[in-house]
Order: structure tokens, then sequence, then C-alpha cells
């Protein structure tokens, strides 16, 4: 998994870093911090999808975000992000979740076209803050 995930992290401009994404993803699992979704194909690993629980104060309920999803090149447009996405959804459902968030970056159009044609919706109501530390 290390290695997908670092080619993940390539896709966003970070510098590749194998050991240092397996040490990530074993400390968020052996928490139990996360959960993790990997789709297979021709025997090798496809793409996964990354999920961490939350809660809504408002909706007195969990809420889960989907943090990465990723899919390799050569699997893309093969419905791999598709069916990661559903069975993330599949996670929420079964643990009576309020909701499904996530971001995507405003020029991955692939992404947003995947996300709106599952019946995601874009946030219009409120405006996303962050404080770099």
């Amino acid at each position: 998994m290390a290695p997908l995930f670092d080619a993940y992290r390539q896709f966003y401009g970070r510098p590749s870093d194998v050991e240092a994404a397996r040490r990530f993803l074993f400390a968020r699992l052996s928490k139990g911090d996360s959960v993790l979704f990997l789709a297979r194909r021709d025997g090798g690993a496809a793409g996964f999808v990354h999920l961490y629980p939350a809660f809504s104060s408002i909706e007195l309920r969990r809420l889960w975000i989907l943090n990465d999803l990723y899919v390799l090149p050569e699997a893309r447009k093969l419905g791999v992000g598709r069916a990661l996405t559903e069975r993330a959804q599949e996670l929420a459902e079964a643990t009576r979740a309020h909701c499904l968030i996530l971001e995507t970056a405003s020029d991955n159009l692939p992404a947003q076209r995947l996300y709106e044609s599952l019946g995601w919706k874009r946030e219009q109501e409120f405006y996303r803050y962050y404080l770099p530390l």
C-alpha cells in the first residue's frame, strides 16, 4: 500500500518518500484513526480510498471525511474511482453517518465530474478556511 500512497502524494506535488508513507499509514490504521479500502485489478493494486471519522455537533452524528482517493493512471476510466467512492458511501451508510464530505483541487475536473455524477453537491453555503502551522 505504501508505494500506492506515495504515488498519490506525488500526484499532489510532494516528493517521493515510501518509508514515510508506510509509517503514516501504519500509524493511522493501527490506531483506528482511519479506514482504507484498496481496489485491485488483474492481481495488483489499482487505487484506494482513505476515510477519516469526524462528528457533526449540529447533527449530533458521525460524518466521514473522504480524504484521499487515488487511482493509478493505467486504471483510470475503468470504474475504479466510482467503485471506491461507492464503497465509501456504503461505509457511511453502515455506520449511520450524517454525510460524507470531501475536498478536491479546483482544477481536478475529472474528479469533480465523478463526484457530481454520483450525486455529490458542491458546497455553496460555507467558506473553508485553514490556518497553516
